[in-house]
């Protein structure tokens, strides 16, 4: 067995770009930590607001056990006014329940009896941050009093806690990835339940003011009756969420601490691959791989955190599921990683994603020669600092910076006859740096909004570097953007402005125009053309919309946008497509009080439509529709929405444009009651097209509890579709054989010379993600996650495009030559005038198998530390029955096939020096 060590791999990088990480995010620490004042927000409702105290007990008394049985809980503020959001708004809830808060010198303490009366209270366990058909308690805490943002903590019945942000007023825009470290218990009686919590002042924020009002809400759940409790609710009909809490008074002489955390980490990992060839210097079938790191998480001031990590581990995060990709655009796959999850939403600007995290670390771009190569699969991530936190003043912070390394592949093709053996070496990832900026002030009694934004990306290519001509060396971006709310949020304008800059060598610019995003050689278009010469590229974008986004029934909003042919977004963020505008409008008629059938129900109309900046249409479609919750809590929603024929300019992939073929989509989907210990739906869509293609898929989840500990869960997909045009391929010039030649340009006289081949593509896509889980404990669990994937594609009726923004094909091109389909999916092509035939094989029938699957033990043995052992089993193989359709039974097939086991073994310590 090979020990191939993370110090073998050839990774460097400047020491200018270290400097830039560090003077980027202290820089920025400097400016904003401490250079604004701090005053209270003047935002809020004017509302009767609810009143509470805390009471100060001595350090040391408490002792976490979920029994209120300490002499101090006697001398507690208990509060006991709740009410019901749901089902029943505004009415008394059907269980007593009292709640106090209490502190010290080191930590808040929540302590609440919760009464259920002598009936049933399961008791789910799960994973962290999974709360479950279990009831629950949450409070959650505005602890800067500016009525706009919140942290919220939550404990279910059997001890499951939860944790999570608001960075706004809002109950939807939930930050999941906040993990602070703290503690609960629960005691389960016969007659309800008791809970203790606490929450370390060194995992929140606030003020050093002498004495303190923090805005607090306290919220049960109850599944077995769907009952909603809150000491201060939402009404249904008005939006918003910390701007209701209560106010909790009598903090006294507490301060923000330093809040310094460590986290080192060590870890080992092995793969084994069953696929190993006894010629391959690099793979022996087994490789062992050992690392350390960590991170370092520091408060500065009361208000911001600096966040920094080294050689970051990411070996526990479930792999991507599988797929196949027949357009000409890049899928985008959400992130995983912990360092990037946490408070990404502050990186969220309005008008486009201008940050995409998963950029940094990708895979590298570059290629190297050779029949065996040692290619890594991910560019190292050598350190990163983020900079986070919101000022009193209002003002949101996000700065992040990444140094990646330099990557180096190795090939070798074994001799052969005459041959000598080759090795070769090439350098396939350049050092990178990555930046971003995000702020964004609150203003304003209603909570309106300004923002910036701003990114860039710099890699380190001499001017010999071969990957000059496929990487960018420099790529800038950023925005402007503001929100307007008026009416307490009832109505809201956003705007935006933004730009993009590029450079790099003449190549990779010429590149950046002909790709999918912009394709600058389409040969019918005027307005846009290659310039070969361009080192640089700028673009920019603009957007406008608003609407009434409350109310008791009505609802509506609209908007329009643009993107210029040269906006480029795709070294930090994503960007699709430029070169659009785009237009929408939509109206809604909404019923939150229930009936006699509903509960609720809306009913949404919307227009869509786009164009490319020469005003070409490029999308035309309406829709309507509707969703229902009946009175058992049930969901279920059904839509429609034909659209009408139009050009694409990028159909043809950089061809002329092309006709898109009108039709018409229709969804529909049911989900039993959410607060169920067994859930189940399933939901459908069917479309079809003036060609005579349809697709329809359905998928169903289904998710069951057996027992207090096992968690089972299956999601099976189906999907198929016949497509009339599938791009195939673009052929030019004269294509020479023995028996001569064939002139694809003659054939070609009514496509500007180049052929552009489509044809009907028939596909089946199966898959089912399984899941079961077993938690031992609270903090124990066992981890189970498998999905097979099949794939089958059969492609038929070729054809070239016959003209310009046709959408017909033709068989028989203008100068004679002939395309008929073969039974493998690829095609020929026979010239009538000296009977040359050329088999194509661009493409052809295909059948993908994949299985995925990932095994995780994950035990926090103190709180904040935590320790992984994962076993990750992969497999791709093609299938034996190219171009036929899925079957249920291909699913078994998908475990026969040669992949790699891969094992890993992890522990992080977490270490407070608060």
């Amino acid at each position: 067995m090979k020990q191939q060590l993370m110090s073998c791999r050839q990774r460097e990088v400047s020491r200018g770009f270290l400097t830039r990480t560090t003077a980027l995010v202290l820089l920025s620490a400097t400016i904003l930590g401490f250079n604004f004042s701090v005053t209270q927000a003047q935002t809020g409702r004017n509302l009767d607001r609810k009143q509470t105290s805390v009471t100060r007990i001595q350090n040391g008394v408490v002792r976490l056990d979920g029994m209120l049985n300490e002499a101090f809980w006697k001398d507690a503020i208990f509060v006991t006014d709740f009410l019901q959001k749901e089902p029943n708004e505004g009415e008394a809830p059907t269980d007593k329940m009292r709640i106090a808060v209490t502190y010290d010198d080191a930590a808040i303490y929540i302590g609440a009896e919760l009464e259920t009366q002598g009936r049933d209270l399961p008791l789910f366990l799960g994973r962290r941050d999974t709360q479950g058909p279990t009831e629950q308690l949450i409070i959650s805490l505005d602890t800067y009093l500016d009525r706009r943002t919140a942290y919220v903590f939550g404990v279910n019945a059997a001890g499951v806690r939860f944790d999570r942000y608001h960075g706004s007023d809002s109950p939807f825009n939930r930050d999941f990835s906040f993990n602070p470290v703290w503690e609960a218990k629960t005691k389960a009686g016969p007659n309800g339940w008791t809970v203790e919590m606490k929450i370390p002042f060194s995992q929140l924020r606030f003020t050093s003011k002498d004495e303190q009002v923090w805005g607090v809400n306290f919220n049960r759940w109850i599944p077995s009756l769907n009952e909603d409790v809150f000491w201060v609710f939402t009404p249904r009909q008005e939006t918003g969420y910390s701007s209701y809490f209560g106010d909790l008074h009598g903090l006294k002489d507490i301060r923000p601490s330093r809040r310094i955390e460590l986290m080192p980490y060590a870890a080992s990992d092995g793969s084994v691959n069953d696929l190993n060839d006894e010629k391959d210097p690099f793979n022996d079938g087994s490789q062992i791989n050992s690392r350390i790191g960590g991170s370092l998480k520091m408060g500065l001031g009361p208000n911001l955190t600096f966040e920094a990590t080294a050689s970051p581990d990411f070996g526990q995060v479930e792999a991507d599921p599988a797929e196949v990709n027949l357009s000409a655009f890049e899928t985008f796959f959400p992130e995983r990683r912990d360092f990037f999850t946490e408070g990404s939403q502050l990186f969220d600007a309005e008008g486009g994603r201008y940050f995409y995290s998963r950029r940094i670390g990708a895979s590298p771009r570059g290629s190297v020669e050779g029949d065996f190569k040692d290619f890594p699969s991910n560019t190292s991530i050598l350190g990163a600092g983020k900079l986070t936190g919101r000022l009193q003043s209002g003002l949101s912070v996000g700065v992040l910076a990444a140094v990646t390394g330099r990557e180096v592949a190795f090939g070798f093709t074994p001799p052969n006859g005459t041959d000598t053996a080759k090795n070769f070496k090439a350098e396939i990832e350049p050092p990178g740096f990555y930046g971003v900026t995000r702020l964004q002030q609150e203003f304003g009694k209603d909570g309106s909004t300004a923002g910036i934004i701003f990114t860039t990306v710099q890699r380190d290519m001499d001017k010999f570097s071969p990957l000059r001509s496929s990487l960018r060396s420099q790529a800038y971006s950023g925005s402007a953007d503001t929100k307007l709310r008026f009416a307490g949020g009832k109505y809201d304008i956003s705007a935006n402005v933004g730009f993009s800059h590029v450079v790099g060598d003449s190549t990779v610019i010429k590149a950046t125009q002909e790709s999918s995003a912009r394709y600058f050689q389409r040969p019918d278009q005027g307005y846009v053309s290659v310039d070969p010469t361009k080192t640089s590229l700028t673009g920019y974008k603009f957007g406008l919309r608003g609407g009434k986004r409350s109310g008791k029934h009505w609802l509506w909003g609209g908007g329009f946008g643009l993107e210029s042919k040269n906006f480029e977004l795709n070294d930090a963020g994503i960007l699709n497509s430029a070169d659009d505008i785009d237009a929408w409008n939509w109206i809604g008629y909404r019923e939150t009080n229930p009936g006699r059938i509903f509960r609720s129900y809306s009913v949404f109309f919307n227009v869509n439509q786009s164009w490319n900046t020469n005003y070409q249409r490029q999308s035309s479609n309406i829709n309507v529709n509707a969703n229902v919750t009946w009175n058992n809590f049930w969901n279920s929603w059904i839509g429609f929405e034909p659209s009408i024929r139009f050009k694409s300019d990028s159909r043809t992939r950089g061809g002329p444009l092309m006709g898109f073929e009108s039709g018409w989509n229709a969804w529909w989907g049911f989900s039993n009651n959410f607060s169920a210990s067994t859930r189940y739906g399933l939901n459908g869509n069917y479309s079809v097209d003036e060609l005579g293609g349809f697709m329809y898929s359905i998928n169903g989840n289904l998710s069951t509890r057996v027992g207090p500990k096992l968690e089972l869960s299956v999601r099976p997909r189906y999907r198929r579709e016949n497509q009339p045009r599938q791009y195939v391929a673009t052929l030019t010039g004269s294509e020479t054989t023995s028996a001569g030649a064939i002139d694809h340009s003659a054939a070609g006289v009514n496509t500007f010379g180049s052929r552009y081949v489509f044809s009907r593509i028939e596909r089946d896509q199966l898959s089912m993600q399984i899941r079961a889980n077993y938690f031992f404990t609270p903090d124990l669990s066992l981890e189970i996650y498998a999905e097979p994937f099949i794939a089958n594609g059969r492609y038929y009726q070729h054809g070239q495009l016959s003209g310009p923004g046709r959408l017909g094909l033709e068989t028989i091109a203008p100068d004679g030559t002939v395309i008929t389909s073969n039974e493998d999916g690829t095609y020929t092509i026979t010239s009538a005038d000296n009977t040359v035939t050329v088999n194509r094989t661009d493409v052809s029938n295909f059948s993908r198998l994949s299985f995925r699957s990932n095994v995780v033990l994950r035990w926090e043995f103190i709180p904040g530390s935590t320790f992984f052992a994962v076993w990750q089993r992969n497999i791709s193989d093609n299938g034996n029955r190219p171009g036929e359709r899925a079957r249920v039974g291909d699913i078994f097939d998908t475990f026969n096939g040669a992949g790699n086991d891969f094992f890993a073994l992890k522990i992080s310590y977490w270490i407070s020096a608060s």
